[in-house]
C-alpha cells in the first residue's frame, strides 16, 4: 500500500499510541474527580495543553480549549463571535467554516465571500475591501486543504485590524500545524487545529484563542475546559495529540524539506500530456493537486486504489459533491473540474513509494483514458 491521502487523515505515530495506551491503562480516572487519580489525570491534561500551546503561541496571551475535532473548534469560534454585523470569509474555506457561513446567512447575518486566485490562495485585497465598520469576524484558512496554497495570515490579520480594530480574526490551521512554521501574533484571535492530521488520533482537536476575547461556550454542562467546553475530557486523545505535536514540531524543518522533494519528484514523473498542475510550487510541501485531462478523478482514484495507491479528489468532507466548489472558485475550466486529484504526503513516505506510485498513476490514467476514448 502506498498512502498518499494524508490531508484526509494520517496513520497514528507509535509514540502517540504509546501515550494513548498509558492514558487508557493508568489515567482512566475522571479528570474532575477530587481524589488522587483524578487530580493526576487533570494535571496531565493541563501539561498536554501547555505543551501544544507553547508550540503555537505565547501562553501569556493565548489559551487552548480542547475540542472533539477541528470542525468543532471552527464552529465554536464562529457561532460564539458572530451575533450581529457581517461575517467576512473566503470561497476557499473548509466545509467546517463554509457551512457555518451558510447557516449564519440563514439566520439573517450579512455573509461576504472573498474570491480566490488560480492556485486556491485568497485574493487578499478583495477580502480587505469587504471589511467595514460592521464586520464582527473574518475567517481565513491558513493552508487550503484542497490545493495546498498558503495564505499570509499574519499580514492579512494585521491589515484587518488596521481597518477595524474591533473585528475578530480566526484561521483554520488544520493543514498548517505540524507541517509549516506557525507562530500566532496578537492580530489573530482564534486558530483551530486537529490531532489526526499530524499522526495522533481522531476525536481530538483544539481551539487556540486570545485570552482577552470573551467566547461563549458551545457545549454546556459540567464546566470543563474553564467553562469553555463542557464534557468529560478525552484523556487518551489529548495525550496522544501532545505527543504527536511534539514529535512533528521537533523535526518540522527537515521533514518539510524532504517531503517537498517527494512532492516535486511525483509531479516530475507524472505524464504531462495527461496531468496539469493546480497546486502552486510555493504551497505546502504536503499537498500536490493536479487535473487529469479527459478522465474523471473519482474513477481514477478507485482504479488507483485497486493498484494499492490511495489518493483523493479533494476534501474528504465534500467528497459527495459532483465536483469541488473550492476548485471551481479557482477558475478551473468546467470540463476539467471532474478530473481533480489530490496527492498528500507524510514524513513517513519514501522516494521508492513515490517512484512506484508515479508509474502506477501514469499507467492507470493511460488505461482509463483509453477506455474513455
Amino acid at each position: 500500500m502506498i498512502y498518499l491521502d494524508n490531508a484526509a487523515t494520517t496513520r497514528p505515530l507509535k509514540s502517540a499510541l504509546d501515550d494513548a495506551e498509558r492514558a487508557l491503562n493508568d489515567l482512566y480516572f475522571n479528570p474532575s474527580a477530587l481524589y488522587a487519580g483524578g487530580i493526576q489525570t487533570h494535571r496531565e491534561i493541563d501539561g498536554a495543553r501547555e505543551e501544544i500551546l507553547s508550540l503555537l503561541a505565547d501562553k501569556e496571551n493565548f489559551d487552548l480549549i480542547f475540542t472533539s475535532c477541528g470542525t468543532e473548534a471552527d464552529n465554536q469560534a464562529i457561532f460564539g463571535s458572530v451575533k450581529r454585523g457581517n461575517f467576512v470569509t473566503t470561497l476557499g474555506e473548509h466545509a467546517a467554516v463554509y457551512e457555518c457561513a451558510r447557516e449564519l446567512k440563514n439566520r439573517g447575518i450579512d455573509v461576504r465571500f472573498a474570491p480566490l486566485n488560480g492556485d486556491g490562495s485568497i485574493d487578499s485585497d478583495a477580502l480587505l475591501r469587504l471589511v467595514d465598520e460592521n464586520t464582527s469576524l473574518v475567517s481565513v484558512i491558513h493552508v487550503n486543504n484542497e490545493t495546498g496554497a498558503i495564505n499570509p495570515i499574519e499580514r492579512i490579520s494585521e491589515k484587518v485590524k488596521q481597518k477595524n480594530g474591533r473585528t475578530l480574526v480566526m484561521c483554520d490551521g488544520v493543514q498548517a500545524f505540524g507541517k509549516i512554521p506557525v507562530r500566532l501574533t496578537n492580530h489573530i484571535d482564534f486558530y483551530s487545529v486537529s490531532a489526526h492530521k499530524i499522526g495522533a488520533l481522531k476525536g481530538t482537536g483544539a481551539l487556540i484563542k486570545r485570552k482577552k476575547i470573551n467566547l461563549a461556550p458551545y457545549l454546556y454542562g459540567g464546566g470543563q475546559e474553564k467553562n469553555h467546553r463542557s464534557g468529560t475530557e478525552n484523556v487518551f486523545g489529548i495525550l496522544a495529540f501532545a505527543s504527536a505535536a511534539k514529535k512533528r514540531l521537533s523535526s518540522l524543518k527537515g521533514d518539510s524539506e524532504r517531503v517537498l522533494k517527494l512532492r516535486e519528484k511525483l509531479f516530475e514523473m507524472l505524464d504531462k500530456d495527461t496531468f496539469v498542475r493546480l497546486s502552486s510550487i510555493s504551497g505546502t510541501p504536503y499537498i500536490l493537486t493536479v487535473v487529469a485531462k479527459g478522465v474523471r478523478g473519482e474513477t481514477l482514484v478507485r482504479m488507483l486504489s485497486d493498484q494499492g495507491v490511495f489518493a483523493g479528489t479533494g476534501s474528504a468532507c465534500s467528497s459527495k459533491k459532483p465536483y469541488s466548489r473550492v476548485i471551481e472558485a479557482c477558475g478551473l475550466d468546467k470540463e476539467l473540474l471532474n478530473g481533480v486529484l489530490r496527492f498528500s504526503f507524510s514524513a513517513e513516505n519514501t522516494e521508492e513509494e513515490i517512484a512506484s506510485a508515479a508509474k502506477i498513476i501514469n499507467a492507470t490514467a493511460k488505461e482509463l483514458y483509453g477506455r474513455v476514448k
